[in-house]
């Protein structure tokens, strides 16, 4: 199989993917329990003609196939509707709170990235010793610990014992009145320990990944006839080893981008940092059918565009693949 219709068919099968979402993306929410209008209008003594022109005004009055037309027709002419609590179009929302979640979760990606790789490589090249076992067992502290627990203790010592950084938001009150330097300041202050603590939630699975992934390539033939050829242990490493460990490592990575646009649900809610994560969460809460159905669609989109993404690397990164 060439390269352009492996490319054409991992194309198809993203675009089949994305219309099954679109489906399931529309019904999985309205099978939820709870009245959507009763929680948006609170008020008890509300009149029942009331109630049921609001219905009208958000279409949840016609047959669910309808409501499936009405929302695919709009979904095609880019229109994601209105949201019931903050009356707004869903896509300036989601655009609203993108660059915070951007931010937040692209910093602490890489910070794990560099720091999940440099633990990996250490523990699979001294395999079998105490770097190892220690490496491998932070690894799996790290993979198996709860971030909103890791974010919570952080608030108490950071925040709470030390009271070096503040415990929620993304800038401090006033902070327009304050100068330029001291407003990077205030916001580096905000993004630190979100950075941190979702970030190192995060190493555990790049490390353990790239460890297995090492010591499966330092078993290959051609590790071995590198080694008979005299390339020195540092060259055997960062030329031949870690280019081949990359493939599923890659794999995760592409997945995990994909989730960026989503957000650390529980550290945006642990921080109140106003990203989509937090904004997915409040959603939940108003039964905001609209607004959930297009974060849900634009972070599906998101790891399904990211895993094409990594398809399209693997054909660089390895050629076999094609094949």
């Amino acid at each position: 199989m060439d390269k352009r219709k492996y490319l054409l068919k991992k194309l198809f099968q993203s675009i089949m993917t994305i219309f099954i979402v679109i489906v399931l993306n529309f019904f999985l929410f309205r099978i939820m329990p709870g009245d959507p209008i009763r929680i948006l209008i609170r008020n008890p003594k509300i009149a029942q003609e009331a109630l049921e022109q609001i219905r009208h005004q958000f279409g949840l009055d016609q047959p669910l196939l309808m409501q499936f037309l009405y929302y695919l027709r709009d979904l095609f002419s880019g229109n994601l509707g209105d949201s019931f609590n903050y009356r707004q179009p869903v896509l300036d929302i989601i655009m609203d709170r993108l660059p915070a979640t951007l931010l937040l979760v692209g910093l602490a990606t890489l910070l794990a990235i560099v720091l999940g790789i440099l633990v990996g490589v250490i523990s699979a090249w001294k395999r079998g010793t105490k770097v190892d076992v220690i490496g491998l067992g932070v690894s799996l502290f790290l993979y198996s610990m709860p971030s909103f627990w890791f974010s919570i203790l952080a608030i108490m010592f950071f925040c709470v014992y030390l009271k070096i950084f503040p415990t929620g938001g993304m800038t401090a009150l006033g902070a327009s009145n304050l100068s330029f330097l001291e407003q990077v300041t205030s916001s580096a202050k905000h993004l630190f320990l979100p950075v941190f603590t979702f970030g190192i939630a995060m190493v555990g699975e790049y490390a353990i990944i790239m460890r297995n992934s090492l010591i499966e390539v330092f078993t290959e033939d051609y590790m071995l006839t590198a080694r008979a050829k005299g390339v020195s242990r540092i060259d055997l490493l960062m030329k031949h080893a870690i280019p081949n460990a990359m493939l599923p490592l890659v794999t995760l990575i592409a997945i995990n981008l994909g989730f960026v646009v989503a957000g650390a649900i529980q550290v945006e809610t642990v921080f109140s940092w106003p990203g989509l994560g937090r904004l997915m969460y409040t959603s939940l809460l108003a039964r905001d059918y609209p607004l959930l159905q297009g974060l849900f669609l634009f972070i599906t989109i998101c790891v399904i565009l990211a895993n094409f993404c990594a398809d399209i690397i693997y054909t660089y990164l390895d050629p076999r693949v094609k094949l």
